[in-house]
């Protein structure tokens, strides 16, 4: 018989048709009714197919009993209970490296539109405002300061990008890289004060929760950008707002946020921020890789094989 598998979480690209194939597979957040669900096949769960933003708590894994393994399909696990899983000895996997190029060049992507104004240029003219003038002066990006939170997978691509436009990068981490040519900082205000831009690209959780906060977002200054690829609670949204309210922050380009996919409306109406709906990863390829990553750590698995990528 098929492992029975419970996936708490979809996204698109997801490949159904493929864990079915493998698994007897039950799609809880289908179910109009998912406490009935659970009450029915929560003594033979024996897999957990999440995602990023996925809830897996000490709650949900003491209800199943045969648990042994939870396969995220997404680089970020914060919303799993990874301490509670291995207190049962499950496996825990996600799927890191298949979207590290598109994440970053979404962060590139949104810098450029922070400081270039293209999104503000595009909605003027779809308004048919071009006749009256053009929009305001805007900022460069090529020779400028980057500071980059987080040198991981991703943080090196950002800065592999960024290269390409002459930029001048330095980094802020828990602790510094001996691979990384690049400036670092061991204070995160210091960096933000040295920068033109600052991208966040750090893991959620505890460790990273308001890590940049109004004393960071000050230094940053008026003139300077905030680009989050990284997730929400790594901002203080109430200090972003108040700081872009006050001009104490010339922009941001956002991709996350702590609520999503709430966020405060006092953002909607600034035509310094750009706003997108966490795209990081939304591309037909790397969600067909990151499916595909998903699926190979469950089979692995349960033929008795290592898994091929476990979280740290």
């Amino acid at each position: 018989m098929k492992p029975e598998v419970l996936s708490v979480a979809g996204m698109p690209g997801l490949d159904r048709a493929s864990f079915e194939a493998h698994f007897a597979m039950h799609w809880l957040w289908q179910a109009p009714d998912r406490e009935q669900v659970l009450a029915e096949v929560a003594a033979r769960v024996r897999g957990i197919q999440a995602t990023g933003a996925a809830v897996v708590d000490a709650t949900l894994i003491g209800r199943l009993p045969q648990l042994e393994i939870i396969a995220c399909c997404g680089v970020g696990y914060d919303g799993i209970d990874v301490a509670a899983a291995r207190r049962r000895n499950v496996v825990v996997t996600n799927t890191p490296d298949v979207l590290n190029d598109c994440v970053a060049d979404l962060a590139l992507g949104l810098l450029i539109d922070a400081s270039r104004g293209i999104g503000r240029g595009e909605r003027h003219v779809r308004a048919g405002k071009w006749p009256e003038g053009g929009t305001p002066l805007q900022t460069r990006v090529s020779g400028k300061r980057l500071g980059i939170v987080g040198m991981g997978r991703i943080g090196r691509v950002i800065a592999r990008r960024a290269a390409g436009f002459d930029m001048k990068i330095a980094y802020h981490a828990r602790r510094k890289a001996a691979d990384v040519p690049f400036a670092y900082y061991q204070r995160l205000v210091d960096l933000a004060r040295d920068s033109d831009f600052l991208v966040a690209i750090v893991p959620g959780g505890r460790d990273t929760f308001h890590l940049i906060d109004e004393e960071v977002l000050r230094a940053l200054g008026p003139q300077g950008i905030l680009v989050n690829v990284a997730r929400g609670p790594v901002v203080d949204e109430a200090a972003l707002v108040r700081c872009l309210q006050e001009g104490a922050l010339g922009g941001a380009a956002l991709d996350v946020f702590e609520a999503e996919p709430r966020m405060p409306e006092a953002l909607w109406a600034m035509e310094n921020v750009v706003l997108t709906p966490h795209i990081g990863s939304a591309t037909r390829e790397t969600r067909a890789a990151m499916s595909r990553l998903t699926l190979d750590n469950l089979v692995a698995h349960f033929a008795g094989k290592p898994v091929p990528t476990p979280v740290p």
